[in-house]
């Protein structure tokens, strides 16, 4: 970016030289290794003035080993389906004690995730996720080698632990260390990991044995243990906690060895000073008029994509199918035919066509698929079009399913890795994924009462709340295309603003 202010009034981006640089990895280097020592043309980490910028080895084997915990958090979410028969033959566990185990892990999450934000900061990203994948681990081999239900609701919980960690820490990671026309395409792989890891576990669940699933479900949590020891950290943490050199000799392995890193070091620490003049924010201190913008569009979000229905749909799939009189299993494989390819063309056009289009071409898709599965429901229950109410409920949740990929399922982390500020980042970030999950052990609770109460009502009332979802994203939520993370948190947040 240039000399411009990045809001009138706000911060400014300075072009100052660059101190000597300090390689974080072995041996160091002086500032001569880098090329285009000359400024013009060069911006934001080595981009160009027209914003562009190739993804660096660095950069792509960073992304992998960080999404290792997406596909963790898949597996976890996959598992308890296709175990359920044989968790419950073989250790002849009741309904109500294999319910508690499935639910347990939202619980677990919630724990994770109400600590998340203060990990993060403490330890650093690359620690939080090490230190998750250890409960993570430990949690899979309590399931594995469990003899009754205490055993594996141990493990559930501690795997649930680990997920709430790493759906904070993963997208924070990834969008502080992508460039700025990149990021949003590999923060959403976050959300691409995830579905790979549920349509796996219930590919491979269907071949193997509940404690054998449990194993294999050790080999993601090894890999991103072994490969966090090869990735850099984030240089917008280093910078946060005054370890200067050390940041900029990850950004310079982050954008490659000639890439100049001048306007985009100089941005990350005049912004990481300007907010250490403030203090550390406290969950209550986020409730200011200064952050509102911020905090609004983020839990909204939150709130709005677990009250839009995606639950209890994605839990219930196959009784939803079932209650239409579809056939289940049809029903189930071609949902996860369809969801895999919608989140995998997400992130090709998250950084093509901005996060606010997708977002709002996701959310009327989610509210139709609703209406339509309400429609049937309603159909159904007037004993009309008997023939077409099973084809119509299919068609309503793959619309749904597809739509939801989209945009509204990865989106959401992504802009909530993107808008809060480095010192309400873990306390925001704790904040917002506790609504998340939260929402999540609301809807899959109250879902069965509410299809209970009027299949066709919950329906209808997920298609209004969808529809909300259009509204709010097309007033408030802004968009962060092609913006530095300093850009657009000065920008909400202008805790610099003129007096």
């Amino acid at each position: 970016m240039g000399r411009e202010s990045i809001e009138e009034g706000e911060l400014s981006t300075p072009l100052v030289a660059k101190e000597e640089h300090h390689q974080l990895y072995g041996s160091g280097a002086s500032s001569g290794d880098h090329a285009c020592a000359n400024t013009t043309g060069c911006d934001d980490g080595g981009e160009r003035q027209s914003g562009s910028s190739s993804a660096t080895g660095v950069v792509v084997l960073s992304t992998l080993v960080a999404v290792s915990g997406s596909y963790v958090f898949g597996t976890a979410v996959g598992y308890s389906s296709p175990a359920q028969s044989g968790i419950t033959d073989d250790l002849g566990l009741t309904v109500a004690e294999y319910s508690l185990f499935g639910s347990i892990l939202t619980i677990g999450a919630m724990i994770g995730a109400i600590v998340s934000g203060q990990i993060a900061d403490y330890i650093g990203r690359r620690g939080t996720m090490g230190f998750s994948e250890i409960f993570c681990l430990a949690g899979w081999l309590a399931i594995a080698f469990s003899k009754g239900a205490w055993w594996l609701d141990l493990g559930r919980l501690l795997v649930g632990c680990g997920m709430g960690l790493l759906s904070y820490v993963v997208p924070i990671y990834i969008a502080e260390i992508t460039p700025k026309n990149l990021r949003g395409g590999f923060t959403t792989i976050h959300q691409l990991m995830i579905c790979c890891g549920v349509s796996l576990t219930y590919l491979i669940g269907a071949f193997v044995n509940w404690r054998t699933l449990a194993l294999i479900g050790t080999i993601p949590c090894l890999v991103q243990l072994l490969g966090l020891f090869f990735i850099p950290e984030s240089p917008r943490w280093l910078a946060k906690i005054g370890r200067k050199r050390e940041c900029e000799a990850a950004l310079q392995h982050l954008r490659g060895q000639n890439a100049d890193i001048t306007s985009e070091a100089t941005e990350i620490r005049e912004y990481t000073e300007t907010l250490q003049r403030l203090s550390e924010a406290r969950i209550l201190d986020l409730f200011q008029w200064k952050y509102a913008h911020s905090l609004i569009v983020g839990v909204g979000l939150m709130v709005l994509q677990q009250f839009g229905g995606v639950n209890g749909i994605a839990f219930y799939a196959s009784a939803i199918f079932i209650t239409a009189g579809f056939s289940g299993s049809i029903g189930t494989i071609a949902m996860v035919i369809v969801q895999i390819p919608m989140t995998a063309l997400g992130v090709i056009l998250m950084d093509k066509s901005g996060r606010r289009p997708l977002l709002l071409v996701s959310a009327v898709g989610t509210c139709l698929g609703c209406l339509l599965v309400g429609l049937s429901f309603f159909l159904q229950d007037l004993q009309t079009w008997t023939k077409t109410t099973p084809i119509l409920a299919l068609v309503g949740v793959l619309v749904y399913t597809g739509s939801f990929s989209l945009g509204m399922g990865g989106i959401p982390w992504v802009i909530m890795s993107e808008i809060f500020p480095i010192n309400t980042k873990g306390s925001a970030g704790s904040l917002v994924t506790l609504v998340s999950w939260l929402g999540s052990w609301i809807v899959s609770y109250a879902f069965n009462f509410l299809m209970d109460w009027s299949s066709a009502g919950t329906f209808f009332t997920f298609s209004s709340l969808c529809g909300l979802t259009i509204l709010f994203v097309a007033k408030l939520v802004p968009e962060t295309k092609g913006r530095t993370l300093e850009e657009i948190q000065a920008s909400l947040n202008p805790f610099s603003a003129k007096k």
